[in-house]
């Protein structure tokens, strides 16, 4: 089992480093190697996403990610900056199954900034395609205006297209997902007003009938977005696109307290996955100590699960991570009053203790 570490910037090398600690202490055997991504890669090669760094990536049979970004590489030349490389991964991998869950731990309840009776119990998965949209959607770009409301001005475009086997993928894909679950599917599309998404619609629809125990339902995004937030319980399975799942995906993460809880994972036609947190690189706490590494332990779970075929590993460090939240650890993006705030260092400790039947002290 190989997998190929790339902890990029800002907390990701934080936050890699605990959940390297956690996959060590299971005695499982990996190879594991590191290489530079993001705006380290930058300084170093002169490209986020460097050669050598991909080969890794497409030999390795998952890959484990930190974070990329810094506000200091924001006047780069759009391809140079940080974010091309996560990109760069998704489509040269082929990762178009983004798997989100957004569970709310019992211990956490009272992190979350909606009442407890709204998301006690919460246990969602956002499946969000991955590769294409308006993401990568061509033609795309600046140009002067030829027509519209202010013919001769400098515009700037975007393209947002999917085709039919990338839709029906996805489809299969959530309805998969969902027979393992409680067997519903929300499709969230804004067919009332693109064509794209009517396309989408119509195409979930279509493979919906090799489904019959499957609930379907379909929901506009701003819906959807209100609901969340509203009943967030009502929902099951949710699939959607690359942009609405985005912007969906960090709205159903803080409603089980902070994004620092949320893992995911990014699939290939062969189950080979990246794996990161739901978060960004934060520059403004790296290097403080005071990073949330459980959404990366939790996506180091995930990578078990899915591409690594140790599903019991996987089950110990969940069930880890529940242990040490009930013993009252937080880091600081979910303390609350009567718990003990601690550091990244510390949370990992935790994790590691509890995996390997050690006492957590607190």
């Amino acid at each position: 089992m190989k997998i190929a570490v790339l902890p990029g910037d800002g907390i990701g090398t934080e936050i890699v480093a605990e959940a390297i600690r956690v996959l060590d202490a299971l005695d499982l055997s990996f190879e594991m190697e590191t290489a530079l991504v993001g705006g380290a890669a930058y300084e170093a090669h002169g490209h986020p996403l460097p050669e050598a760094t991909l080969k890794l990536a497409k030999e390795a049979d998952a890959v484990l990610f930190g974070a990329v970004g810094d506000w200091k590489y924001d006047k780069l030349d759009r391809p140079l900056r940080p974010e091309q490389a996560i990109l760069g991964l998704r489509k040269n991998l082929g990762l178009f199954a983004n798997f989100r869950p957004a569970i709310c731990y019992e211990q956490l309840v009272g992190a979350s900034s909606l009442k407890p009776e709204l998301i006690a119990g919460l246990d969602i998965l956002i499946i969000r395609e991955l590769t294409g949209d308006i993401y990568f959607g061509q033609p795309r770009g600046r140009r002067t205006a030829v027509d519209g409301h202010f013919p001769g001005a400098e515009e700037a475009f975007d393209t947002m297209r999917y085709s039919r086997p990338e839709v029906e993928r996805i489809a299969r894909v959530a309805f998969e997902a969902a027979r393992k679950r409680s067997k519903r599917v929300t499709s969230v599309d804004k067919a009332n007003v693109l064509e794209t998404f009517q396309f989408w619609k119509d195409i979930v629809t279509e493979v919906h009938k090799d489904y019959p125990d499957i609930e379907l339902d379909h929901m506009y995004v701003d819906n959807a977005a209100m609901q969340l937030v509203k009943a967030p319980k009502k929902f099951d399975v949710i699939v959607t696109g690359n942009m609405f799942g985005d912007i969906l995906s960090d709205e159903a993460a803080m409603l089980t307290g902070s994004i620092g809880m949320l893992p995911s994972a990014s699939l290939n036609s062969s189950n080979q996955g990246l794996y990161e947190p739901s978060h960004g690189s934060a520059p403004d706490i790296a290097g403080k100590g005071v990073a949330n590494p459980l959404a990366t332990i939790l996506s180091a779970a995930m990578m078990l699960r899915f591409s690594l075929n140790q599903a019991e590993a996987a089950d110990r460090i969940e069930s880890a991570v529940k242990h040490v939240l009930a013993s009252g650890l937080r880091t600081g993006d979910i303390w609350s009053e009567g718990t003990k705030r601690v550091g990244t260092r510390e949370m990992g400790d935790a994790v590691v203790a509890a995996i390997t039947k050690k006492t957590i002290t607190g």
